[in-house]
């Protein structure tokens, strides 16, 4: 089943970083699972439990990094660390909704902290490397298939690289190109401040509290 891609609001009304973030955290999940489920027809073991869990996890990273890209595009950088922030958040909710499903009961906030310290420390890895109006390049790619790389079995490390850089990485980034195409191209002109373009390249990490 193909990913529903959601880049309009019917209400009326500029939305808040925070709002949009929640748009954007919602496709990600929907495109790292559907990813999994592509995957594992291809014959890649991305077993239910810790690899399904950590390869969750690594993709929607991957995926609010490139977001995280895509807003220095339309945001000044008060609103674009605001929605960086915000998803990293909600995604962080999401991954410790799902712990307790993948992994059984932990103690309240581990998995929400794990997932914001990986985030932390994959944003140094993502920030050596460029993403540019045709998307992420070589290395961000690279980045992405060698952290799903440490995930699979031996029999899979060699072919996942090609999977993730020429089939999964490029097809979940252009969903998320449409769907913040269709959000940011009308709020953020709604955004006071919205043509002060941030300087920096990649926001600022987020403490794991």
């Amino acid at each position: 089943m193909a990913v529903r891609v959601f880049n309009r609001f019917h209400a009326k009304g500029s939305r808040s970083p925070k709002m949009l973030a929640s748009v954007v955290a919602m496709l990600a999940w929907k495109l790292a699972i559907e990813s999994i489920k592509r995957m594992r027809k291809a014959w890649y073991d991305i077993d239910a439990g810790k690899p399904y869990f950590d390869f969750v996890c690594e993709f929607l990273v991957f995926l609010a990094h490139a977001a995280d890209r895509i807003a220095y595009r339309s945001l000044d950088a008060g609103q674009r660390a605001e929605f960086t922030t915000a998803l990293a958040t909600r995604l962080a909710e999401m991954v410790e909704e799902s712990h307790e499903a993948l992994l059984g009961s932990a103690e309240p906030g581990v998995a929400q902290r794990a997932f914001i310290d990986l985030f932390n420390r994959r944003g140094a890895d993502y920030g050596e490397y460029d993403y540019g109006p045709a998307g992420p390049d070589f290395g961000f790619k690279r980045m992405f298939a060698s952290a799903l790389r440490e995930i699979l079995p031996e029999k899979d490390k060699l072919w996942v690289v090609d999977q993730a850089m020429d089939i999964e990485a490029p097809d979940a980034v252009k969903a998320l190109e449409k769907t913040m195409a269709g959000l940011f191209g009308s709020e953020a002109a709604k955004l006071p401040g919205a043509q002060d373009k941030a300087k920096a390249q990649t926001s600022s990490g987020m403490g794991g509290e």
